[in-house]
């Protein structure tokens, strides 16, 4: 139940931000939203078009990307980096976390940054650099997917 709650909150607090900022609350979009919010998963955008047009069948993958260029404008949704995909998206970090994907099942999972710090540090020492921020993205296999 607590997960459900996470992810309806996550669905209303996406529905809000996007109307403060003037942007209209369209079938399609909502269809969008509804997937990203409900997902533990990095998706690509074509994954995203085939799960929200479950919910909204006339779904173009133009709407997908232009729902999602407003949604990471408002820093809702954080684009990732894959491998076997130019880019995903997953729900947007809270505060200062960094991410490890599945490369198997494309779960996320979010950390916080704070044992970074001495890297950061090692590697402004040797290259003389001023690290002024960093993303870290980590790759490998989930618990489910390595069992």
């Amino acid at each position: 139940m607590a997960e459900f709650d996470r992810l309806t909150s996550r669905y209303n607090s996406w529905i809000k931000a996007l109307q403060d900022n003037g942007y209209r609350l369209t079938q399609p979009r909502l269809a969008v939203i509804k997937v990203l919010a409900q997902s533990d998963q990095a998706l690509d955008a074509s994954t995203l078009h085939e799960k929200a047009s479950e919910e909204y069948p006339a779904l173009s993958l133009v709407s997908v990307y232009r729902t999602l260029e407003k949604m990471e404008d408002l820093h809702l949704v954080t684009r990732v980096h894959r491998n076997e995909h130019c880019h995903a998206f997953v729900a947007g970090l809270e505060g200062h976390q960094h991410l490890m994907i599945c490369e198997q099942c494309g779960k996320v999972y979010y950390f916080s940054g704070d044992d970074i710090h001495g890297l950061i540090e090692k590697v402004e020492a040797f290259s003389g650099y001023q690290v002024t921020d960093h993303w870290l993205q980590l790759f490998g296999r989930c618990p489910e997917c390595i069992s």
